[in-house]
């Protein structure tokens, strides 16, 4: 499958362009949790998840090649500490998401942060909303808020692996800006945002990059797709940066759940070239169990140029987890993973890139309470 091929593809099934698939992508529910703590209007939340990996390669650098958030191998890890201050808007309403763990330090990895914005690390999400009683539904946000694209949440719990999905690691995580959500239909919500850019508060340029999300939802199905169009480089350099997002969920039964996720990008660049970039992921989740589900993926991500993970290459994995409620609100996951080139690009022994191969098993958990 080519980039031309797959950008077809993208653009017949994107009629309409999906509303935060961030929020609703996931259709199998999340394990149940102990109730918010309220203090009169604002919910309260949040969660701690922790986990060990074994990385069999068992690389000197102590690290799981291309991953996220499960970065730390052979090695006990804080993923993330998060709690989360909420007010539905009536019509003006807030979400605040902050907190600590190596999560939020790759999350932020490439925001240009300068002095005292550092504290923009330990925040994940800090917005406001308007959302007029004679609006028909219609909600207006500003601040910074989670990407609509993607298949994947970014809190463990919400998932059906414990670890992120290549296109998840390679796509966009948040952005800050403003954006619009209005449903058309009962079945179609539509939106529009306009953000500085990708993963960034403040911008590396003046120009501004536009999102086209809209979601059609149903019963058994739903269609999301997501459009990101804009300048992502240094102030000076010409181009924009192209990125198609698509969703489909299947729940064909309550205890039964899919999804297909495709992604295919493009950065211009009028000196250098573009860089183009493509990738499909598979996954269920299986509830064998009220206590127990299998969730197994697999993805094919090809880095044409090297653009996105600076090695151009043929990525694959394959992903296997295993899910136990321990208790009301405390989950546990068995994983086992392998990622695999047609490049050497991951760790072994005291050599860095120097093998094809990555196989790592993991458990992790992750206690919460309150709403996602």
């Amino acid at each position: 499958m080519t980039y031309r091929t797959c950008l077809r593809a993208v653009l017949l099934s994107g009629l309409a362009f999906a509303m935060s698939a961030q929020d609703a992508a996931q259709t199998t529910p999340a394990p149940s949790a102990p109730p918010a703590w309220s203090a009169g209007p604002i919910d309260f939340s949040g969660l701690i998840d922790g986990y060990y990996s074994l990385n069999l390669n068992h690389p000197a650098s102590r690290n799981n090649v291309v991953r996220n958030f499960d970065v730390r191998a052979n090695s006990f890890s804080l993923n993330m500490a998060k709690f989360t201050a909420e007010h539905t808007p009536d019509p003006i309403g807030f979400r605040a998401d902050f907190g600590f763990g190596r999560a939020f330090d790759i999350f932020h990895a490439t925001e240009p942060l300068k002095g005292g914005s550092d504290v923009m690390r330990h925040l994940m999400q800090a917005y406001v909303s308007v959302k007029p009683e004679k609006g028909k539904g219609f909600q207006f946000d500003f601040g910074k808020f989670y990407t609509s694209a993607g298949a994947e949440l970014t809190e463990t719990h919400l998932n059906y692996n414990y670890s992120r999905a290549l296109l998840y690691a390679n796509g966009p995580y948040y952005h800050f800006g403003a954006r619009m959500t209005k449903p058309i239909t009962p079945f179609w919500t539509a939106g529009v945002q306009v953000v500085n850019g990708w993963n960034n508060v403040e911008d590396n340029n003046s120009g501004k990059t536009f999102g086209f999300t809209s979601a059609l939802t149903g019963k058994k199905a739903s269609l999301f797709n997501n459009y990101y169009v804009g300048p992502e480089k240094a102030q000076g350099v010409k181009g924009n940066r192209h990125f198609f997002d698509t969703v489909i969920n299947l729940n064909p039964t309550d205890k039964t759940s899919f999804y297909i996720n495709l992604d295919v990008g493009s950065d211009k660049n009028r000196i250098a070239g573009n860089n183009d970039w493509w990738g499909i992921g598979f996954a269920g989740r299986f509830q064998v169990h009220e206590l127990f589900a299998l969730s197994p993926r697999y993805e094919y991500y090809d880095d044409k140029n090297g653009f996105i993970t600076g090695t151009p290459q043929h990525l694959q994995e394959f992903t296997m987890t295993a899910e136990m409620k321990l208790k009301k609100g405390f989950v546990s996951r068995l994983e086992y993973r392998r990622d695999w080139s047609n490049q050497p690009f991951f760790d072994r022994g005291n050599g860095t890139a120097n093998h094809k191969t990555q196989d790592t098993v993991l458990l992790g958990f992750v206690v919460f309470f309150g709403p996602k």
